[in-house]
């Protein structure tokens, strides 16, 4: 089962696209990265997903066949937008008797545990709150809508180190159960220890998406002599460079040629994954990672 697929999708708004022919399929029981530079169309595809925009183009899905935005869906995705909007003027203790009002999965009690565990305090105002506090709040009350797909917008991009990583940690131990996720972030370092699938945007397109694991099994850095790196791109699939002076630096996709003489092998990570196909122009979506292996 997919959680969210899409074929061809695209957002206009008048003449500028915002996300143009983006397919791809988001997992059941996967935290799925979604990354990209501002502007990339993170947002946009996010608000489609939800229902809260109709897309231009293209076709999407959630929860293996319903429509984003009907009844069925709402009741079974939680959304939470960038800042984590809530009523500033209302307590905490206000706000759990408000979603409980408008929904009929929520579960109160589970709301006020975990918020005693995180000891914040049901009769201040969310106005008051600190930004982790904030975004601990608006966490505790997605996750207990009890939702099938918990979707995620740049939740801790205004938080200190210590409040991410807080909150990163709440949300790990909520999704242990297979909770579907799909998190946009720019915060990748964050992202690489909670994360299991990916997919990253770039100008408004996927450029690649698949397995963590697998794609960082399927590609290497190499570092090496500027004047050789035409021996590199003759070799492999080079998906993104760097050079400095005399020396140069290739994101490359796994194949059955050695690494030439005088160049230096070594594992990817997240980042480097990700800054590779941000910094690849024109490069495009990947089947799976039975290609990038190839």
């Amino acid at each position: 089962m997919n959680v969210i697929e899409t074929e061809h999708l695209g957002k206009r708004y008048r003449r500028t696209w915002a996300l143009r022919d983006c397919s791809l399929a988001v997992p059941a029981g996967r935290v799925t990265a979604l990354v990209g530079p501002n502007g990339a169309g993170k947002s946009t595809l996010l608000n489609i997903a939800v229902g809260l925009t109709r897309p231009t183009a293209g076709t999407i899905r959630v929860l293996d066949g319903l429509v984003p935005g009907s009844p069925e869906a709402l009741r079974r995705i939680a959304f939470v937008a960038q800042d984590s909007p809530l009523y500033a003027s209302l307590s905490v203790a206000e706000t759990l008797h408000l979603v409980a009002a408008l929904s009929d999965r929520f579960d109160a009690a589970e709301a006020r545990r975990r918020l005693a565990a995180l000891e914040i305090p049901l009769r201040r105002r969310v106005g008051r709150l600190s930004g982790g506090q904030h975004a601990q709040v608006a966490l505790a009350v997605a996750l207990s809508r009890r939702p099938d797909l918990l979707v995620l917008d740049e939740p801790v991009a205004r938080l200190d180190p210590l409040a991410r990583h807080e909150f990163m940690a709440t949300l790990m131990a909520a999704v242990a159960d297979g909770l579907a996720v799909l998190l946009s972030s720019h915060v990748v370092a964050e992202l690489e220890r909670v994360c299991d699938h990916l997919v990253v945007l770039g100008s408004g397109a996927v450029q690649v998406t698949g397995e963590v694991d697998e794609l960082l099994g399927s590609h290497r850095l190499l570092t090496g002599p500027a004047g050789e790196a035409d021996r590199i791109r003759d070799r492999f699939a080079v998906v993104g460079e760097q050079v400095a002076g005399r020396q140069a630096r290739l994101l490359v996709r796994r194949g059955p040629h050695p690494v030439p003489p005088l160049w230096q092998e070594e594992p990817t990570n997240l980042e480097e994954l990700v800054l590779g196909y941000l910094r690849a122009p024109g490069s495009r979506a990947l089947p799976g990672p039975e290609r990038l292996a190839s």
